[in-house]
């Protein structure tokens, strides 16, 4: 067995960042920036007015001036003439400051009788100009790669930049194996249960940012899951899901090698999870086999399959991201293998939870953490502050 983090090195090996290809500015929500964009124009574009009110020269502004109301200017709509001393344009919000003008006088500080204002003694000090690019210039640079979000969608829109290269969707066919499994929806027999696990992580990989789709179930024997490796067509990423043991009727590494696969690890020092392998396959996809159990092959997920498709999105080849936070309780010692422990975090504290089982989905559901208890961990006491995974 090898410990997780030698595990993750080999599975960053095998993986890699996808092309890129480009989606229009609509689409590119959730995707990976793969290349840096440039903004193609100022924003403002203008020195723009930051309240409605009257723009005037600053150095005729005092208490009691009188000024001449010479026009207006509305956004969209600039007054194409200029100010003088004793001038000023009705403006509002998001116009452009016509010439001559470097100051706006909000209208609440201001009496309007016909074409001529008189400014109160309530002035502030504010200019309430928003300068030409003072938010960005033309070149600035969103640096990539990034996952981008709805504020980054905004923010390129306003660069005026239409369409956005992004690292292509990684394609995984996940298949999972098994004669005890049926579909959710069928009738079960009387020795069978109901795939969950290719369901969890489908939704699992497409919040990642991947295209994941089901491959039918495969059963136990060397026919039928070579029909199934058969279907992988152009995966970048194949999972398994159980079969990956050494019992008489875990065949899917046997069959894997059988049609090519080059494995790079077997067994991994973890609870749960275990039994996982992965390689590369003949035609080129990479192969992850994950556990059977419900919990560990969603642990193994979040642990194993979410850092391998982040890297082939372009992002860093980096663990799953750990926080930290103090034990509510008292937990025992850790054995030999390094333990995820099904967790729940809340008002800044952890607590594990008393059931461990991985075969425990109600366990998992409750969870929003895997308190991270390295191999050979003495009793940790409550207030102790140890790292956990966020689920």
């Amino acid at each position: 067995m090898i410990p997780v983090s030698e595990a993750l090195d080999h599975l960053f090996a095998l993986a890699a960042p996808l092309e890129v290809e480009t989606v229009p500015l609509s689409a590119a929500n959730g995707r990976v920036l793969a290349r840096a964009v440039q903004a193609n124009r100022d924003q403002p574009p203008f020195s723009a007015s930051a309240m409605d009110g009257y723009a005037l020269r600053d150095a005729d502004v005092r208490d009691g001036a009188s000024f001449d109301v010479i026009g207006e200017a509305a956004a969209g709509h600039r007054f194409e003439g200029a100010v003088d001393a004793g001038q000023a344009v009705r403006i509002f919000t998001g116009a452009p400051v016509p010439e001559g003008a470097d100051r706006v006088v909000i209208q609440e500080d201001v009496i309007r009788e016909g074409d001529r204002i008189t400014l109160l003694d309530t002035l502030d000090s504010g200019f309430h100009i928003r300068p030409a690019g003072g938010d960005f210039a033309r070149g600035a640079e969103i640096a990539a790669p990034r996952r981008l979000r709805p504020s980054d969608i905004a923010l390129m829109a306003a660069m005026n930049i239409p369409e956005v290269p992004v690292t292509r969707r990684p394609r995984v066919a996940i298949m999972a194996t098994g004669d005890e499994l049926v579909m959710p929806g069928e009738t079960p027999g009387p020795d069978q249960i109901i795939a969950s696990n290719s369901f969890g992580l489908q939704a699992m990989l497409r919040d990642l940012g991947a295209e994941a789709r089901l491959l039918p179930i495969a059963r136990d024997t060397h026919a039928s899951l070579e029909t199934a490796f058969s279907l992988v067509d152009d995966a970048d990423l194949v999972l398994t899901i159980g079969g990956a043991s050494v019992g008489d009727h875990d065949l899917v590494g046997a069959v894997a090698a059988d049609l090519g696969m080059e494995r790079s690890f077997y067994k991994i020092a973890m609870r749960p999870g275990k039994p996982l392998m992965a390689g590369r396959l003949a035609g080129g996809a990479m192969m992850i086999g994950l556990p059977g159990n419900p919990v560990s092959a969603m642990v193994c997920g979040h642990i194993f399959v979410a850092p391998v498709v982040r890297k082939m999105l372009g992002l860093d080849a980096s663990p799953a991201p750990e926080l930290a936070a103090p034990l509510a309780a008292a937990i025992g010692p850790n054995g030999p293998r390094q333990h995820y422990m099904r967790a729940r975090v809340e008002n800044g504290e952890i607590t594990a939870f008393t059931r461990q089982d991985s075969s425990l989905l109600t366990v998992l559901s409750d969870a929003n953490a895997l308190l991270v208890r390295p191999p050979n961990d003495p009793v940790r006491a409550a207030g102790e502050i140890l790292r956990y995974v966020p689920i």
